[in-house]
């Protein structure tokens, strides 16, 4: 009997030695060295707190060795000692920490440059457009635009009541952010074209909004696939649209989607009735 007691005891703390090592490890940060693909082409994202997407941020896009075929977007401070160059496209060799204790709101990895493995110049990159644009005819659009690469999700019919509740054309609910109505833009691009997964330069980021009850061209924010309605009707359209329009009665729309230097990359259309 006392020898069993005496297993059991052992086996116990084998156990609570077990426990305690893995506990250890799980407050361990990973280390590892890895090749690092860097795109010349920039990406786009945004702030954790700009939860409107209305401050679109430039960064890099990279791709990790055991992680191949998907890019990341990371900002051009991501990779400490590395100075990114627009049109450029690098290897690099990093030293990659999985933190096991990140920040709160912050990235559970950093990276460290251990050395450039290649650098390449691809192309000069474009500067942020200045022009003033007070017609469609102003509007400059990047290379090999305009390119159908967007769709405006259920043919970009909408539905709105006296209350200003926006509907697709079908009833169903259209989607909402911060409970605000969206204009959701669907990629309809085959994975095979090189575009599909293209940078900043093919990336929908704002929009010309051209309307039929004013001649002035605005220009208003995207982000993530979608724009507001309320940056794309003024507060006076949306009171025309609930107040003064019949059943029935429709209006038609046209957005520029442009990209984060605000050239244009192709003109879609929506249609939006009074119920």
């Amino acid at each position: 009997m006392k020898t069993w007691r005496n297993i059991f005891v052992m086996c116990t703390a084998l156990l609570s030695l077990a426990s305690c090592s893995s506990d250890d490890d799980n407050d361990k940060d990973i280390v590892n060295e890895i090749n690092m693909s860097v795109s010349a082409e920039p990406g786009v994202m945004y702030n954790l707190f700009d939860s409107m997407g209305e401050h679109p941020i430039e960064c890099m896009r990279v791709m990790t060795e055991d992680e191949p075929g998907r890019w990341q977007n990371l900002y051009f401070s991501g990779v400490k000692g590395f100075t990114y160059e627009r049109g450029h496209e690098y290897e690099l060799r990093v030293m990659r920490t999985i933190l096991a204790n990140p920040l709160q709101d912050a990235s559970d990895r950093t990276y460290e440059l251990v050395r450039i493995l290649s650098d390449k110049k691809v192309e000069e990159m474009a500067e942020p457009i200045e022009k003033e644009v007070k017609s469609e005819a102003d509007i400059v659009y990047e290379q090999q635009c305009p390119v159908e690469k967007y769709a405006i999700a259920k043919g970009g019919e909408y539905l709105v009541d006296a209350d200003g509740k926006m509907t697709y054309a079908d009833g169903t609910p259209t989607p909402e952010f911060d409970k605000h109505a969206q204009i959701y833009l669907e990629n309809i691009l085959d994975k095979s074209h090189p575009l599909w997964q293209a940078g900043a330069r093919y990336q929908a980021t704002y929009a010309y909004v051209l309307s039929p009850l004013t001649d002035e061209i605005r220009f208003v924010p995207g982000g993530h696939s979608s724009f507001l309605f309320k940056n794309i009707l003024t507060e006076s359209e949306m009171a025309h649209v609930q107040q003064s329009m019949k059943q029935g009665e429709a209006l038609h729309y046209a957005l520029i989607l442009a990209n984060v230097y605000r050239r244009g990359i192709q003109k879609v259309e929506f249609t939006i009735k009074k119920k």
